[in-house]
């Protein structure tokens, strides 16, 4: 049985296939026009900025951030340190760099630190210091979000309970209110001490406060039934929101919030928080620090917050002009367009459960990137666990969010399970890494009669450029959230410049596949080598003694080519066709194969997508694995739950790895010029039995600890309402189904499992629940009500360690 909605899509999907195939809307020649003026730097205006003590310098423009008068393109990861334990942060910021992140964004909750008026704890998982010193450690800025309100779907937002019996109000500008506040501001200072940018440290920015006069959480003093309180000033009330919103952006009482934002400001850089970045919220028409920060943007397909509809974050735009959650208290072109707020998944709360499908999140960033932004800030990244202190729960309850599970289907989960975005991702933030230079200046051009384009049409091609002088990036997506989609076949785009004409493909035409994007370039000229155009992404450069070696990425559909200027002399061409047309030279490849050439000097490697997916790049090598690879200075970890794993090395290496925890053979290279090895773990037992014991009750127990494991995850396959898991009778972790997989990692319980059982818990779903509006299969309700256990699987987790 199916919902309605999914109905309503395969409805519309017929009659867009029936109107597509008869021609009244299908489209297979696009053109733009990219002679337009350049985009306008300001510069000088904005009071940001700093310098660290060798030198380093970090600005910032009206268009973008720079690091040593060069573009810096920030890829911003949110991980809350307190929702995760401490013991495994250090591994958690390596998959996050792993994933192409070189900012990691993290909330600082006024609640859980001062729980009792006056006495601060920063120990254990709540150590921001230690954070900090582990973000220096692995080489990563750090941005630290340091309220008072934060949000983020903790209790109050992060409002500490004491302050509600007061006689002054929160978030206002009443003196009282701003004494703990400094007294916060003071504590975060003292913990960040010789932290800062400025130091030598690894923070380069603050956030003030979070969607202030636009947003707020409800306050938990309440009582079943009652209307919900929010935790905002009165003189607000009429301009806040509950969640992220669209606003008709009236606010009588603007200056005064931009006003109260300077205080903050104020106080910040009082207790020491002087940092070159400082951001605000800037959607919805919340006030920011008038050309003191960032205002930053975000962005949410599949919010919980409102009913399931096809949103407008694929469609591009100029986004630098006009940023999404508009209307907006700023003047948008005198700051760079940089989202905080991405939403790579979303959290569920009890009666809604948007489910993100993990490929619609690299076609929404494509689409803000090549809209005009010139920064990525993702929320969340990273999942966690909402902390449970003194038997206290410290999430949103009132809006029904899990006592524990903040997994948000990030692309690391909940327990650091990497899932296919954090893969798909990390193929954009390569490309990012290595021609921010490039793409930082260019404006974007919209194709004419973009702005007619809506989300529910998915049969015209959506695509922009990004372009300076004559040469960019072409851009283009095939997604769209809450709406069937399909392939769009048999279409070619023009780029016109005066008289010069680009085609994409040189001839004929391509097929972009649905939930696909692809980032072309043109008139890209990378050490003697002209390209014209190319319908292959742009992945990194390999810096080597022999050269440079140009890595590219095919795109499943479309045959990947290259356009090169003049009669170029290519040598070493591996599984590739060339052929001279007119002035240029034509290589072609196939998109399921591994294919090079070399012009002079510069060498370059396609690799297939779903290669590029397993690939990163470290020391100037392309390491390729299914597995994932973490860099560790001296040494790399190889993280599979495979017995079996093989891992690539380009170019080849003289010498065998040593390996530490598996075996290592060599096998045959993948490509010509790398090198292949297969690692073998001796396959351990499941140390972890489950056994049922009632109809809704399960138990598990361990034999022993982890040995060589890296983590033992119990996967549930179910279809209910909701799981829970206990230890000696208190709740670890919970979940609400919403048609995934539950996934435990135990080894952050593993002490407590050694003596105690860990026991699940199951309910059933029922028929007249809200959030079933979610779900794409609905069970057959019996009586009512349903419940299905699948499987429960024990799944082990292996780790080694490689030297080259």
């Amino acid at each position: 049985m199916r919902n309605m909605s999914q109905i309503k899509k395969q409805l519309f999907a017929l009659f867009i296939g029936f109107v597509t195939f008869s021609g009244c809307f299908a489209q297979n020649n696009y053109s733009i026009n990219i002679d337009v003026p350049e985009k306008e730097i300001i510069k000088g205006h904005l009071n940001l900025g700093g310098m660290n003590p060798n030198g380093d310098l970090i600005d910032v423009n009206s268009y973008f951030i720079t690091y040593n008068n060069k573009p810096f393109f920030p890829v911003v990861g949110e991980f809350h340190y307190s929702r995760y334990p401490a013991q495994y942060w250090d591994e958690s910021i390596k998959k996050m760099k792993a994933g192409g992140i070189n900012v990691i964004a993290t909330y600082v909750f006024w609640n859980i630190h001062e729980r009792e008026e006056g006495v601060f704890d920063w120990t254990g998982n709540l150590n921001l210091r230690r954070f900090a010193e582990l973000c220096e450690k692995n080489d990563i800025f750090l941005i630290v979000r340091m309220g008072p309100f934060c949000h983020g779907e903790m209790r109050n937002g992060g409002i500490p309970d004491w302050l509600y019996g007061r006689t002054f109000e929160i978030r206002s500008d009443d003196p009282q209110y701003l004494t703990h506040v400094d007294r916060l501001y003071g504590e975060i200072g003292k913990q960040c001490h010789g932290m800062l940018f400025k130091d030598g440290g690894p923070i380069v920015g603050v956030q003030l406060e979070n969607e202030f006069q636009h947003s707020a959480a409800p306050w938990e003093i309440t009582y079943p039934g009652a209307k919900k309180e929010l935790t905002v000033a009165n003189i607000n009330a009429d301009v806040t929101h509950e969640q992220i919103s669209k606003t008709n952006g009236h606010n009588p009482y603007a200056e005064m919030g931009k006003k109260h934002m300077d205080k903050l400001k104020n106080i910040a850089i009082k207790n020491g928080m002087n940092v070159p970045l400082y951001t605000a919220t800037g959607w919805g028409n919340a006030a920011i620090v008038e050309k003191g920060s960032i205002p930053v943007t975000a962005g949410y397909a599949y919010p919980f917050w409102a009913p399931p509809s096809p949103s407008p974050f694929y469609l591009f735009k100029d986004i630098h002009k006009f940023p999404d959650y508009m209307p907006i208290s700023y003047e948008a072109e005198l700051y760079p367009s940089i989202p905080a707020e991405i939403g790579p998944g979303i959290q569920v709360k009890y009666s809604r459960r948007p489910i993100v499908d993990p490929e619609s999140v690299l076609p929404l960033m494509v689409r803000i990137i090549g809209s005009g932004s010139n920064g990525i800030g993702y929320y969340m990244y990273h999942g966690g666990s909402t902390p449970v202190i003194d038997g206290k729960f410290y999430n949103e309850e009132v809006n029904g969010i899990p006592k524990i599970n903040y997994d948000f289907q990030a692309p690391i989960g909940q327990f650091g399970q990497i899932r296919q975005h954090h893969k798909s991702l990390k193929t954009l933030h390569m490309f990012l890494d290595e021609y921010s230079d490039e793409l930082a200046p260019m404006k974007t051009v919209l194709p004419k009669g973009n702005e007619d384009i809506k989300p529910e049409n998915i049969t015209t091609l959506r695509y922009a450029v990004r372009s300076y002088g004559d040469r960019g990036f072409l851009f283009m997506i095939n997604f769209q959230d809450d709406v069937e989609i399909a392939d769009i076949n048999d279409v070619n785009v023009e780029l016109v410049k005066g008289k010069e004409t680009i085609r994409f493909p040189h001839s004929g035409t391509f097929n972009l596949k649905k939930s696909t994007s692809a980032i072309f370039p043109f008139n890209l000229k990378l050490g003697e080598t002209h390209i014209k155009s190319a319908t292959v992404q742009p992945l990194t450069t390999l810096h080597t003694d022999k050269g440079n070696y140009y890595v590219f990425t095919s795109i499943d559909g479309i045959t990947p080519e290259f356009v090169m200027v003049g009669n170029t002399e290519l040598t070493e061409i591996q599984n590739a066709t060339k052929n001279q047309k007119g002035d240029f030279t034509l290589i072609q490849g196939d998109v399921d194969k591994v294919f090079s050439f070399k012009n002079g000097k510069d060498q370059f490697l396609i690799i297939p997508n779903e290669m590029a997916l397993n690939s990163c790049k470290i020391d100037n090598h392309l390491i390729i694995s299914d597995g994932l690879v973490l860099n560790d200075r001296n040494q790399l970890s190889l993280i599979t739950r495979s017995v079996n794993s093989a891992f690539h090395i380009f170019p080849a290496v003289d010498q065998k790895p040593k390996v530490s925890f598996a075996s290592l053979r060599e096998i045959k290279p993948l490509f010509k010029g790398s090198s292949s090895f297969e690692l073998a773990f001796i396959e351990t037992e499941p140390i972890v039995t489950v056994q049922k014991v009632a109809d809704r009750k399960y138990v598990i127990n361990t034999k022993g600890g982890l040995a060589n494991l890296n983590d033992v995850f119990v996967e549930v396959d179910y279809v209910g309402d909701r799981g829970m898991a206990f230890i000696d009778g208190l709740l670890v972790t919970d979940h609400f189904y919403h048609e995934k997989k539950w996934e435990i990692g135990l080894k952050s319980f593993m002490s407590e499992l050694s003596e105690k059982d860990m026991v699940l818990i199951f309910h059933p779903l029922y028929s007249d629940q809200e959030t079933l509006v979610d779900f794409t299969n609905i069970p057959e309700f019996i009586k009512g009500k349903f419940l299905d256990i699948k499987e429960i699987e024990v799944i082990n987790e292996y780790k080694a360690i490689i030297s080259l």
